[in-house]
């Protein structure tokens, strides 16, 4: 049982905010893909793979993470009880747990289309390059804004076995919306991450954060609302367009530099932007 308790801090299965924020982009592409083919059990049958397959990747992104950042998340009051931070488990455990978790999660990948087994290999060069970004630019949640979203390509594809304009926009929306979310998300560690060198856009924009996650989450709803120009009116669809808005603008009205928590409040309401997205979607 030990075991088992580190293995779930170890993975974060925990916070299980971190991988439904991974599952819902590849939700959307899916219910994007499933408006234009309509073919019910497929949906279904896919959503669940994809919802394993995020909390399979997302478990072995955090260890990888972990690995990467143990001198660092010692340092940080936020992260130094972790368990490769403080010792409970090795490097070389920690690496088989990955290796396992990405093999289960390949056996899941090669069930779809070739083009989405491609997609999903490409991938894996985006999950193991954003533990490193943080060490070189101050933008490392914009990249992780194209790993976190990723799987909303592959959703699309793995229902039409093709890419369109349109999810390429809706992607793009996404990579705004992490980027917003994980703005704020980072504010919780300015003080730690200044003083051992980490970058991130708190950092970088921490005199104008609320303007920067608002010019974000504006860039957002704008291209939100560009693809699905056509389905607004008096719908379902328009009304969860304008609960995911105020999901996003809740969260810049509750976050603040000087309180950690509100900021870990307003990161977890993304899990209900997500949702309400996903809803748009399959009533569009």
């Amino acid at each position: 049982m030990e075991h088992l308790k580190i293995f779930i801090e170890l993975t974060r299965l925990n916070k299980p905010i971190g991988f439904m924020l991974l599952f819902w982009p590849c939700s959307w592409g899916l219910a994007y893909g499933y408006g234009l083919d309509q073919d019910l059990n497929i949906f279904l049958y896919y959503t669940l793979l994809f919802f394993l397959g995020s909390v399979l990747m997302r478990s072995a992104g955090c260890i990888f993470n972990d690995i990467v950042d143990k001198d660092f998340d010692k340092k940080v009051q936020r992260t130094k009880l972790r368990p490769i931070a403080c010792g409970k488990v090795s490097i070389k455990q920690s690496i088989i747990y990955v290796l396992i978790l990405c093999l289960i999660a390949f056996l899941i990948l090669i069930q779809f289309n070739l083009k989405t087994i491609y997609l999903g290999l490409g991938s894996m060069l985006l999950a193991f390059s954003y533990p490193f970004m943080k060490r070189i630019t101050y933008w490392p949640q914009l990249f992780l804004g194209l790993t976190f979203n990723w799987g909303m390509i592959m959703g699309y594809t793995a229902i039409l076995d093709q890419i369109s304009f349109e999810i390429v926009l809706l992607y793009l929306s996404a990579i705004f919306w992490t980027l917003g979310y994980d703005t704020i998300y980072g504010v919780q560690d300015i003080a730690d991450d200044e003083i051992i060198g980490i970058k991130s856009t708190a950092i970088k924009f921490k005199e104008n954060i609320k303007l920067f996650v608002g010019t974000c989450y504006l860039i957002t709803f704008l291209l939100i609302v560009y693809v699905f120009k056509t389905n607004i009116g008096i719908n379902l669809s328009t009304f969860f367009i304008l609960m995911f808005s105020i999901s996003l603008i809740y969260q810049i009205k509750i976050f603040s530099e000087n309180n950690p928590m509100n900021c870990l409040k307003a990161f977890k309401v993304n899990n209900y932007s997500g949702i309400f997205m996903f809803t748009t979607i399959l009533f569009s």
